[in-house]
């Protein structure tokens, strides 16, 4: 009963934005996008649907749109956070032009923006303020002081450390201890083979090189050859990303004398102390055996070379905080090489992102206040709810799953804690130093402002009000720690959702994008974790090795795609978004039926409620990407590309084949036991 009630609850919110007669009409409210919420001009009918249902929805749009030269992709998520962007650029202006109470929150904000914005100011100190940390590079004489550098926030290392949940009382913080040290995006760009990665490997060498002649260094490209040797040495013991989202056997918890004797190389006492963390009982050894032996690279390897690395990283992780030739040194490998952007997107932009990296929710709560009404809050609220009580209903007619298992799965649902919009509490950034015309140390100080904030929490309760994303960030995720869903207010817009869209395009939309992040809870790495956030076990075997067949399927279907040459999909490391968004979009069309409370969906300019649906999915997706940036993409991001977004998904769901008469012979066609069923 409570499912058929929260079901009309949602369509009565939802019914007002549909209605059997033509949304065309000067009495009905109109959509943003064409007359019910689909731009069905951006369709390319001459495309089949089942031959390539992403053309078939977005292909005019893609044959008419010129990438921005400064955008390495540019889709419906781009789209919306140029307006957000926007959003956030009018409300520093005019905190700039109306000064906020001196050491205010807004007027830090205001203050961190200005500095960055006075490139004047930032050319004449020259490489000043970096000469402090490369003073204390060249001070070092000995491992311990290696390693002292090594475990401060500013300098890099083999090894990273944050503060989270810890895995197994979630109530708690632990200390994290994780693989990093690498100046190219991950291990694939040092070890893969291909003329693409050798193009890569030999631009950062250029790179280097240039970061070492521009601190002055007597041999930048020896200098240069030294770090990027022991970067090779630390990306042949990285571990490989999807490797990382087996939760049993990528965290490991462990007494830190046990870490200790794991990684023996290391003095871990200097490192700590050099944190600033209190005397730690645990850690989680995130990817232990990369922690292991890159602690062994650093007693092994030359001093003098690490010296080196030391001083690249610093310059490398500030060059767009110092001159414009640091600037320029990052932009042409960074962003022009592994992305394929063209130009540097304009300084206001940059500096809109600055302060969002920054002092995000400085920036939000003025956002919120501005561009979030209550009502959009209460809306996707619903809309949250309806989505959960889909995936309830699904959970209680899986064949796949039995009894001991599927009372836990409905346990975890019951648990979980949606955050719509922004968070209860803002942060109190009081303690943030920031000062007119220190751009350099101001960038420092936020860091440093940052890490003690977490630090500080150490010995605390694990705060379940904190949120990982700025409210004007257009985006959403899961955190299988605390069993909570976030949605940030900026992604509450068309595409995504339209107060006066049909109800259909909203639950292919927004209901698809709800029911992903639910999905996260179920995926590969979410469901190593039960109700209340522990990583357990709580599946019986049976159940499981089902639950692993599907999943094998559906990364062999995601492995043969292929966007770019040298560049496929990895069916492994993109597994739990493609989980995602399978069981989300079969959520969001479970709620969509229930809606209809029986009822048969209006046609709406000749499209029935089941093709709204589906096109609203792939208009979410609608994008396209410069090659590199894509082969980038499918190497590091766990995220699959744009049009496998839709494609991928669609052709394992029975109601798509019905919605657009798919046949046997449609490249997309898969046969009815080749489709992948999950959630």
């Amino acid at each position: 009963m409570k499912i058929v009630l929260v079901a009309a609850g949602v369509a009565a919110l939802l019914g007002a934005c549909s209605s059997s007669q033509s949304p065309a009409t000067a009495s009905a409210p109109k959509a943003v996008l064409g007359t019910f919420g689909v731009d069905l001009a951006n369709r390319d009918e001459a495309v089949k649907p089942g031959d390539d249902f992403f053309d078939y929805a977005n292909g005019k749009w893609l044959a008419s749109f010129q990438m921005p030269a400064d955008k390495a992709r540019f889709g419906a998520f781009d789209q919306l956070a140029e307006q957000s962007e926007t959003d956030v650029r009018a409300i520093v202006d005019e905190l700039l032009a109306n000064p906020p109470a001196a050491g205010s929150t807004p007027a830090k904000v205001a203050d961190l923006y200005a500095g960055w914005m006075d490139e004047a100011a930032i050319e004449s100190r020259g490489i000043e303020p970096l000469q402090p940390y490369l003073q204390q590079i060249n001070a070092v004489r000995d491992r311990a002081g290696l390693l002292k550098l090594m475990g401060s926030p500013e300098f890099a290392a083999p090894f990273g450390v944050e503060i989270d949940a810890d895995p197994q009382d979630p109530t708690r913080y632990l200390v994290w201890i994780g693989q990093e040290g690498l100046g190219m995006p991950n291990r694939d760009y040092y070890l893969r083979e291909g003329a693409a990665f050798d193009k890569y490997r030999q631009a950062y060498q250029t790179y280097v090189a240039r970061v070492f002649e521009l601190l002055g260094d007597g041999a930048p490209e020896q200098s240069a050859a030294q770090v990027i040797g022991l970067e090779k040495k630390i990306a042949q013991v990285h571990w490989a990303p999807e490797a990382l989202r087996v939760p049993d056997k990528a965290i490991k918890t462990m007494s830190l004398a046990e870490f200790k004797r794991f990684a023996p190389a290391v003095d871990w006492d200097v490192v700590i102390g050099s944190m600033g963390l209190p005397e730690l009982a645990r850690v989680v050894a995130y990817g232990d055996t990369a922690l292991r032996d890159g602690g062994k690279l650093v007693s092994s390897e030359p001093l003098e070379a690490w010296k080196k690395y030391l001083a690249f990283h610093i310059a490398s992780g500030n060059a767009t905080n110092l001159t414009k030739a640091f600037d320029d040194a990052q932009f042409e490998f960074f962003s022009k090489t592994l992305r394929g952007v063209e130009v540097q997107r304009e300084r206001w932009k940059r500096g809109v992102a600055l302060v969002n990296s920054l002092i995000g929710e400085g920036v939000g709560e003025i956002y919120v206040a501005k561009h979030f009404p209550p009502e959009n809050k209460a809306k996707m609220d619903a809309l949250v709810v309806n989505l959960i009580a889909a995936l309830e209903s699904r959970l209680k007619q899986l064949s796949w799953m039995d009894e001991p298992t599927r009372a836990e799965a409905l346990k975890k649902l019951a648990s979980f804690e949606p955050r719509i919009g922004y968070p209860e509490k803002w942060r109190d950034y009081s303690a943030m130093q920031i000062q007119q015309g220190r751009h350099f140390e101001n960038v420092v100080n936020a860091r440093r402002f940052e890490w003690n904030r977490q630090v500080a929490r150490l010995n605390e309760p694990v705060d379940r009000g904190e949120w990982g994303m700025n409210p004007q960030t257009v985006n959403a995720y899961y955190s299988p720690l605390m069993n909570q869903i976030t949605f940030p207010a900026a992604i509450l817009q068309p595409p995504f959702f339209d107060p006066n869209a049909d109800a259909a395009v909203n639950y292919g939309g927004i209901g698809g994008v709800i029911g992903h992040e639910i999905g996260h809870g179920f995926d590969d790495q979410g469901r190593a974790f039960d109700d209340k956030g522990v990583t357990r076990n709580w599946w019986t075997p049976e159940t499981d090795e089902k639950f692993r067949a599907a999943t094998d399927r559906l990364a062999s279907q995601y492995d043969q795609y292929c966007p770019v040459p040298e560049g496929c999909i990895n069916g492994r490391l993109t597994m739990g978004e493609n989980i995602g968004d399978l069981g989300g979009l079969e959520m969001a069309y479970t709620a969509y039926q229930l809606s209809l409370n029986g009822q048969p969906a209006p046609v709406l300019d000749g499209i029935t409620g089941d093709q709204r649906f589906f096109l609203a999915w792939a208009q979410v997706w609608r994008g396209t990407a410069r090659e590199d940036f894509v082969r980038q993409q499918v190497v590091t991001d766990p995220h699959s590309p744009m049009q496998f977004r839709a494609n991928g998904v669609v052709r394992n769901i029975d109601a798509w084949y019905s919605a657009f008469d798919v046949q046997s012979g449609d490249k997309l066609y898969l046969p009815p036991d080749q489709r992948v069923r999950i959630w």
